[in-house]
């Protein structure tokens, strides 16, 4: 695919006392703004092999961009 945008980012561990640690993956902002993920939406993760994971949203919200992206 051409013209991919990639961010990187590291998996991050909580881990509360008494409990089993939890790691947590982080959205950019300017990627969870260019695909319209809002703060407490549900998602969820389909794993398509050990080095790809596809996220899916519950519910797409529609879109709401006012003009497209400039191309760098």
């Amino acid at each position: 695919m051409e013209n991919q945008i990639k961010y990187s980012l590291k998996v991050q561990a909580i881990r509360p006392k008494g409990q089993t640690p939890k790691l947590y993956v982080y959205f950019p902002l300017p990627l969870a703004a260019a695909i319209g993920l809002e703060p407490g939406e549900e998602v969820s993760w389909e794993l398509l092999d050990r080095g790809e994971l596809h996220l899916v949203r519950k519910i797409t919200a529609p879109l709401q961009a006012r003009q497209r992206a400039a191309k760098s």
